[in-house]
C-alpha cells in the first residue's frame, strides 16, 4: 500500500512537471507524509499478542484482548465487566481483584496499564489463599505493586511494594498514557520495572518480624513477610476507580 501511495505522489509530480505549481509540491509532500505514517503504523507492535521473540523466550500470553478466558474474580465468580477495547478493567468486576485461575511461583510478569484520574489500583503477586482472613480483605494475603494517581514516591505510591518498600522515584506517566510494568518474583526477591526503569527491589528475607520493616519502621502487616507463600495468584485490583490493563504476559522462571 505504501508503494501505491508513493506511485500516486510521483504521478502528481509528473503531472506538474514543467510548471511552477506550488500546489503540486505541497500535494506530493502530503502524500509522502501519509506513506511515512502508514509505514510507521505497520511496524507498530500489536496489542495482546506474543512476538516471535517472546515465543522463543518462553513468554505466555495471559489475555488475548477478546475474552476473559482463564480469569475470574477473587470471589471465584465471572467478571461483571466485559473486555473493553482490548483491555481488562477490574473496577466493577464484582470482586476485590481479577485473578488468573492458575497459580505461579517464580516468574516475570509484563503488563501495560493506563490510569484514570484519582486512580487507585495495583498488581498483586503470590496472593494466597483467596479466602480473606477475618476482618481483612483478600489483598492482605498477597503482595501488591501499587498503582496510584499521585506524583509521590512513598510506601503507597506507584511502584511501591505496598507499605513495604518505596520506589526509588516516580516513573509513572500522566493520566491517559500507557505505562509498561514488569514485576519479577524470583525466590524471595521481588523487583519492579516501570517504563524501562527499575524502581524497586525487595528481599522478603529481610522482613523478619510482623509490623516491622528492615530499618525498624512500622508497616501494617501482622506477619513476617519472609513467610509469605511462595506460590499464589496474580491479581489486578479494583480499589474503586477505573484502571485498564492489556498486554498481560508471563514468563515462568525455572528453579
Amino acid at each position: 500500500m505504501r508503494e501505491s501511495i508513493l506511485d500516486f505522489g510521483f504521478w502528481i509530480l509528473d503531472l506538474g512537471r514543467g510548471h511552477s505549481c506550488r500546489w503540486v509540491r505541497q500535494a506530493f509532500m502530503f502524500v509522502a507524509a501519509i506513506a511515512a505514517c502508514g509505514a510507521a503504523c505497520a511496524l507498530a507492535p500489536k496489542d495482546n499478542v506474543l512476538t516471535p521473540r517472546e515465543k522463543r523466550e518462553g513468554w505466555v500470553l495471559l489475555f488475548d484482548g477478546k475474552a476473559l478466558d482463564g480469569w475470574m474474580t477473587s470471589s471465584h465468580t465471572e467478571s461483571m465487566r466485559p473486555v473493553e477495547d482490548g483491555c481488562i478493567n477490574p473496577h466493577g468486576a464484582g470482586g476485590y481483584m481479577m485473578v488468573r485461575k492458575e497459580q505461579y511461583s517464580d516468574f516475570m510478569l509484563s503488563v501495560d496499564y493506563k490510569i484514570s484520574k484519582d486512580c487507585n489500583s495495583g498488581v498483586f503477586v503470590r496472593t494466597f489463599p483467596l479466602e480473606p482472613y477475618p476482618a481483612k480483605d483478600v489483598g492482605w494475603n498477597g503482595i501488591e505493586i501499587q498503582i496510584l494517581d499521585n506524583p509521590g514516591a512513598g510506601y503507597t505510591d506507584t511502584g511501591a511494594v505496598y507499605d513495604l518498600a518505596k520506589p526509588t522515584r516516580q516513573a509513572q506517566k500522566l493520566v491517559g498514557d500507557w505505562n509498561h510494568m514488569i514485576v519479577t518474583c524470583k525466590g524471595q526477591v521481588i523487583t519492579v520495572e516501570l517504563n524501562g526503569e527499575r524502581v524497586n527491589r525487595v528481599d522478603l528475607n529481610d522482613f523478619k518480624e510482623p509490623y516491622k520493616r528492615p530499618d525498624g519502621s512500622a508497616h501494617k502487616f501482622d506477619r513476617a513477610m519472609k513467610d509469605q507463600p511462595h506460590t499464589g495468584y496474580i491479581g489486578l485490583q479494583d480499589h474503586g476507580s477505573d484502571c485498564w490493563f492489556k498486554n498481560i504476559k508471563i514468563k515462568p522462571i525455572k528453579p
